[in-house]
């Protein structure tokens, strides 16, 4: 009755302690498992605590200018446009990396900064670099977006919507 309980009490308890076995097998590999073997001597796993990260969100972008105000009316450039991404079809990026620019005319004024934006997330600080490189982008339709930026105000924005092909993690062409 005692053997019974114990064993009992011992498959309750089996999920909770989720122990790591070492041993090394009759040809001489070391096997790591999480049940022991029988008839061999293995040794416990001590694993260290599991790292983790805290991802801190950008902030969301301040609110456009008044679209009646005269600095909306009166746009700085005469054209703002998104490159680097191809028209009308899709952008081939198996590791969803790629670099995009923000083409401007006349180029960037003092005092002014860019941001891009992709689905609405913010992708770095405004700065005055025209160019941001995007990573691990999911495959799939996308928004990416520009702002120009003078005194903490968006005075112009260009956005453009693209799609990303990526290879499939199963696909043939991976191997």
């Amino acid at each position: 009755m005692r053997i019974a309980l114990f064993s009992l009490l011992l498959v309750f308890m089996a999920p909770a302690m989720a122990q790591i076995y070492k041993y090394t097998d009759d040809k001489g590999n070391t096997v790591f498992t999480n049940q022991p073997p029988e008839g061999v001597a293995a040794d416990t796993v001590d694993l260290p605590p599991a790292n983790t990260v805290d991802i801190k969100m950008p902030e969301a972008p301040p609110p456009l200018a008044d679209e009646q105000s005269d600095e909306r009316q009166q746009q700085p450039y005469r054209s703002l446009s998104i490159g680097g991404i191809p028209d009308e079809q899709a952008l081939r990026a198996n590791n969803g990396t790629f670099v995009v620019n923000a083409q401007l005319d006349p180029p960037l004024k003092r005092g002014h900064q860019i941001r891009f934006l992709l689905d609405g997330v913010p992708q770095a600080e405004p700065g005055s670099t025209t160019s941001q490189q995007l990573t691990n982008v999911d495959r799939g339709t996308h928004l990416l977006e520009v702002e120009v930026f003078s005194g903490g105000r968006v005075v112009q924005r260009a956005e453009e919507q693209f799609t990303v092909q990526r290879v499939h993690i199963s696909s043939p062409a991976r191997r």
